[in-house]
């Protein structure tokens, strides 16, 4: 009985994690000026958050992860609540595994408030075997550093969710349109054509879903090169 109780926790836990990532990825699709998450992450936590519920072994592990799905069971009024607990759990136990996951819960959290040094700081904690869950959470840090202007500390983040995401189709060709972006910004208009220029190469089935095609955007880079 004792087994099943704590198969249905953790199920309770995993389906809890799902519906806040999914909410707290509908409110960063919402933000005009990034593009978070891609299609299938949100179950690639599901797994990788299920893998771990049945594989820690030592104490330590064992408290972390029951003090994080203690967070993730409850209902939170706001981002700022969820983010001081998931905090909390992430501050006590550093490098456990339940403590990882707590500093994305965390990171997440703080980004949807604004927080975006403080969610960079706890989004940089995080680290897992999956490189596609690893690449996301490289590619949030980094859109944390555009929004504090911080150009080069994003351009580094999302130098490293392109190594780790390794040739993934719909995580490398956003990340290069977020660099382009910036280069843009910095007037490095050179390096933003080597970034459009790479999405038509390699990724050409790669949409982009805001009625202008890659070849416009190279044509852009071309004509501001060109003044």
């Amino acid at each position: 009985m004792a087994s099943q109780n704590q198969n249905q926790q953790d199920e309770m836990a995993i389906d809890k994690v799902n519906s806040q990532l999914t909410a707290a990825g509908d409110k960063i699709a919402n933000n005009k000026k990034i593009i978070i998450w891609i299609v299938g992450a949100i179950l690639i936590v599901a797994v990788f958050i299920l893998s771990y519920l049945f594989i820690y072994r030592n104490p330590r592990n064992e408290k972390a992860f029951e003090a994080y799905n203690k967070v993730e069971l409850q209902s939170f009024a706001s981002d700022s609540i969820a983010a001081e607990q998931y905090k909390q759990v992430a501050d006590q136990y550093k490098g456990a595994d339940a403590g990882k996951l707590a500093a994305l819960s965390a990171g997440i959290s703080l980004y949807s408030e604004g927080k975006y040094a403080e969610a960079a700081e706890y989004l940089g904690r995080f680290s897992s075997d999956d490189p596609i869950l690893n690449a996301n959470a490289l590619v949030l840090a980094g859109d944390c550093y555009v929004n504090l202007k911080k150009y080069d500390e994003a351009l580094d983040a999302y130098g490293k969710a392109i190594r780790k995401a390794d040739g993934n189709s719909q995580i490398v060709p956003r990340v290069l349109l977020k660099e382009a972006n910036i280069y843009d910004e910095q007037k490095k208009f050179d390096k933003a054509l080597e970034c459009y220029t790479s999405i038509k190469n390699d990724y050409p089935q790669f949409q982009l879903g805001n009625g202008m095609d890659i070849d416009g955007y190279i044509a852009r880079e071309n004509a501001r090169l060109a003044k």
